[in-house]
């Protein structure tokens, strides 16, 4: 059974589990916020006018956000002031997405690739990684709209993407390259629609965010089009499945005290023109069996 952490919020996204706290970014009041696990002392931790989504902390314990509609990396420094970390909009065509920051201060993120809220046709974009001095470099193959990234054993990169009916990995080399892609979970064919509502139905997931690796090396997956969070297998065996019932299920994250909370996303619509003056979305927190890793 699921509780209530976290309401009366617009769209919510990158959840982290991060210093006992469980972090979340707020799409469409432009904040970050952070709260104890069963969302008592909230706060807001950063203003970010450019739409917040993914998080990551950098060695020195340093917050990047990613600020959606300017396309730029974000770094919150010791002060609690915002400064720009890079600047990746000569390399994304579109808004920036999701994020995870490895454990060398590299920065993996993604973009949505087409302007998905206008109805455009769906276009593929690579995966861009963001170094430690803001120099941005493309390293991978163009993907069916990159969404949620998790490192598993901390050299392996997963990434959803949301169209294309997988979840792909990568394998990271000393310095920050990228190994071709390689499924690490196929769902399902890749679609062939181009129209975005015609390519939804054509997955039989969408997985959107996945920050949530488990000890035994599952990942449980957001799934954008089932509402739903399911745990996944490498190979992509679904083992195990958490429904939000009526609300969409966006991204989800394993932490808590004990790392056996699974804290969801969950909204009744992904579309801008519905969520951006409600205040529908929720984060839910689950108990599971198998804590987080590490």
């Amino acid at each position: 059974m699921s509780t209530v952490v976290l309401e009366n919020l617009s769209f919510l996204e990158g959840p982290r589990w991060h210093a006992g706290r469980i972090w979340v970014s707020d799409f469409y009041t432009n904040q970050v916020l952070s709260a104890a696990e069963d969302g008592s002392d909230l706060r807001v931790e950063a203003e970010v006018p450019g739409q917040p989504s993914g998080l990551g902390w950098l060695p020195d314990g340093r917050l990047l956000i990613v600020s959606m509609r300017d396309r730029s990396i974000l770094r919150r420094e010791t002060d609690g002031s915002l400064t720009r970390h890079a600047d990746l909009s000569g390399h994304a065509p579109s808004v920036l997405n999701d994020m995870v920051v490895d454990g060398h201060g590299r920065a993996f993120v993604g973009s949505f690739g087409f302007d998905l809220m206008a109805g455009d046709p769906r276009s593929p974009a690579p995966l861009l990684r963001v170094d430690t001095d803001g120099s941005v470099t493309e390293v991978s193959e163009p993907l069916h709209f990159p969404n949620g990234p998790a490192i598993v054993d901390g050299s392996t990169l997963v990434v959803a993407e949301t169209f294309g009916n997988r979840l792909s990995a990568f394998d990271i080399a000393a310095d920050g390259a990228l190994s071709d892609r390689r499924d690490w979970a196929r769902f399902g064919a890749v679609p062939t629609a181009t129209d975005t509502m015609e390519a939804i139905g054509e997955l039989s997931v969408a997985p959107d965010g996945i920050s949530a690796v488990d000890a035994e090396g599952a990942i449980w997956v957001a799934d954008a089009r089932g509402n739903r969070a399911v745990r996944v297998r490498p190979g992509g065996e679904i083992v195990d499945s958490v429904s939000t019932g009526e609300n969409g299920c966006y991204a989800c994250a394993l932490g808590g005290a004990d790392g056996r909370t699974l804290f969801l996303c969950t909204a009744p619509s992904f579309l801008e023109h519905e969520r951006r003056e409600t205040r529908d979305a929720k984060l839910l927190g689950v108990r599971v069996d198998v804590a987080a890793a590490g």
